[in-house]
Parts: C-alpha cells; structure tokens; sequence
C-alpha cells in the first residue's frame, strides 16, 4: 500500500508542475524505462549465451520441438 500511496503523490506532485515540466518528466522516464528494458535484454542474452555455452538448448524445426515437448 505504501508504494501506490508514494506514486500517488508523485502524480499528484508532477500535476502541479507546468507543461513543460511535465513533458521533461514524461520523457525523463521513458529514457529510463528503455534503458531498463535494454539492460533485461542484455541479462536475458548473456543466460541464453551461457546456455547453448552449457548444452541446454534444443535445436530442430518447429515441429521437433513441438514433438519434444509433447513427450516431456
């Protein structure tokens, strides 16, 4: 409850910001939202790397896997 309460309060404070505030704030955050995502991008490939590194990727045609997995 604390959270929504806190990002409440930041809405409520960036409200009374004027426009140009505002668009600074909007594009401040989407900057950083992307970075985040790029960075989870970044960790999710050096997982996949380190796996198919390790041997535990499948390879094959859709339908191999698909068969795969219905064996599973």
């Amino acid at each position: 409850m604390q959270a929504s309460t806190s990002v409440g309060n930041i809405l409520e404070a960036i409200a009374i910001l004027d426009f140009e505030d505002q668009l600074f704030v909007a594009e401040t955050l989407q900057k950083r939202m992307i970075e985040l995502r790029r960075n989870q991008i970044a960790i999710r490939a050096k997982e996949a790397e380190e796996n198919y590194r390790l041997g535990k990727v499948r390879t094959g045609s859709v339908e191999d896997l698909m068969m795969d997995s219905n064996d599973d």
